[in-house]
């Protein structure tokens, strides 16, 4: 009799110990339902609200939630789409308030806010008071920013990496299924320790992974670090009044308490980790999330596996929290090296932390990234980085003490392909999904003309009946024509969209 087992599809939702399968998308709605596990077996009630507005690659992310409310419901776990970034923060924000008021009715509020790179942008003023306010007695906030490394859905290329820091927020970078579980619930708790909102990027390739994930309830086992400040345990202070003295008091707060207590804990809890940790080891490759994955991809291509890497002195340092950058790995990593290669995507950002750890050092490595020793481009601050790309990057500073014929042959495979690139053999011309409002919206009335626009409506632009267009200006007397010309004259940053888009 063949043997039979119980499964429903939202297994990767209540399952709590073994193997699960889900979406990096699944993973972030699954990641409260956990934190309130974690809650409850500490003898916890607590709630979470759930607020933003979609965009690629968080963009099923409100959809997901919505197609799972009693199973929200069950966990206190409330979803409110904001009208805009702003209000989405601004309840999130509100969250947090909770235990302030008489007779609360949960021992504490948890936050969770949601939006693509532009809406990071936008939000900075909310993200800023908010933060200054402080946490709530057993709350914690994480902020969600997807980011578009390839501008595929996007006006531009983001990474929110930077906006999260001018808001003081730690930032915590996932670069798999896993590690959303595993750091988010890191994210929730260090929020909940240091008192600070904790931003949590999230890049496309994460959001759309799908893969397997263990859950347990011991896999996240948290460690209070012990900080003291000012010669007292540490507590951060909630004040949502911020005019001065109090606005004052919360950025030496901030500063010299919120952010150590983050690096306590980052320290204690593993958040970064050296990854190969080889004695002798001259060279030193930094990595966080994605980006990571993709550099241990290419060194497998150019024949380096651990054992290989141990041979040859590499030593690999994985950053789970880029900001605040603590110092004491950093330290460990770098010790006996000649040089730190810090890869990483768009503008330096970990690369500036790692040389302001080490730069007051007597005796320290040299750290490469953006530009060499030389002051020479070296790892792209364009586009996105993919394992070909970085096994270019990583060869060159190899091969100046290596001479391995695996890294040669994979160097030279790689510079064929990218001067002969192989012709497209098949190509699928995009088009709306069935029932999708943009198939409608895109279509204009009869002698009118609509202007750019972001999202999948820009697949508008290869449809022939709607590739004139122009630009409008709206006057005292309604739309004016300022301006208009056949697709085909235009900069491919205008796209065909239609007036109720």
């Amino acid at each position: 009799m063949p043997i039979t087992r119980e499964f429903s599809l939202d297994a990767k939702y209540r399952q709590e110990r073994g193997v699960v399968f889900l979406s990096g998308i699944q993973a972030l709605v699954r990641l409260p339902l956990d934190q309130h596990r974690a809650d409850r077996r500490r003898g916890l009630a607590t709630a979470t609200l759930i607020s933003g507005y979609r965009g690629s690659p968080l963009g099923g992310f409100d959809l997901t939630l919505e197609r799972n409310q009693p199973l929200l419901r069950e966990h206190n776990v409330v979803f409110i789409s904001g009208l805009n970034e702003d209000l989405g923060a601004t309840a999130v924000f509100g969250s947090q308030l909770a235990n302030v008021f008489p007779q609360p009715k949960y021992d504490g509020v948890l936050g969770m806010w949601y939006g693509k790179g532009p809406g990071v942008d936008r939000t900075g003023d909310i993200f800023k008071h908010a933060n200054f306010a402080g946490i709530g007695k057993h709350g914690g906030v994480l902020a969600l920013g997807g980011d578009d490394p390839l501008s595929k859905s996007s006006t531009l290329p983001t990474h929110s990496e930077v906006a999260f820091y001018d808001a003081l927020f730690p930032v915590l970078f996932p670069g798999s299924v896993q590690e959303i579980l595993d750091l988010g619930r890191l994210g929730f708790e260090l929020s909940r320790y240091s008192g600070l909102w904790v931003g949590f990027k999230i890049v496309t390739n994460v959001a759309d992974e799908i893969g397997t994930a263990e859950v347990a309830a011991e896999r996240v086992q948290i460690v209070d670090p012990g900080f003291e400040f000012e010669g007292a345990p540490w507590r951060h202070t909630q004040n949502p009044l911020l005019l001065p003295p109090y606005g004052l008091e919360m950025e030496r707060e901030i500063h010299y308490g919120r952010l150590e207590a983050a690096k306590a804990f980052a320290a204690v809890n593993g958040i970064n980790r050296i990854a190969v940790d080889t004695s002798d080891a001259w060279l030193g490759l930094v990595a966080a999330g994605k980006t990571y994955y993709d550099l241990r991809e290419a060194l497998r291509e150019l024949g380096l596996d651990d054992a290989a890497l141990g041979r040859h002195g590499i030593r690999i340092l994985k950053v789970g929290m880029l900001f605040p950058m603590e110092p004491g790995i950093v330290r460990q990593f770098a010790r006996g090296l000649e040089e730190i290669l810090v890869v990483e995507e768009k503008r330096s950002f970990v690369e500036l932390f790692v040389r302001d750890v080490l730069y007051n050092d007597t005796v320290h490595p040299r750290v490469v990234g953006k530009h060499d020793e030389q002051g020479r481009p070296l790892v792209p601050a364009n586009g996105e980085l993919d394992a070909d790309r970085i096994a270019q990057l990583v060869a060159s500073r190899l091969e100046r003490k290596l001479h391995l014929g695996s890294i040669t042959a994979r160097v030279a495979l790689l510079e064929a392909l990218r001067e002969r690139p192989q012709p497209i053999t098949l190509a699928r011309q995009p088009y709306f999904c069935s029932g999708c409002p943009h198939n409608r919206s895109t279509t204009v009335p009869d002698g009118s003309m609509a202007a750019a626009g972001i999202g999948c409506h820009g697949m508008a632009l290869s449809m022939p009946e709607r590739r004139t267009m122009g630009i409008t200006h709206m006057g005292g007397e309604g739309a004016q024509w300022v301006g208009m010309a056949p697709f085909s004259n235009m900069p491919h940053m205008f796209q065909n969209l239609g007036a109720n888009d």
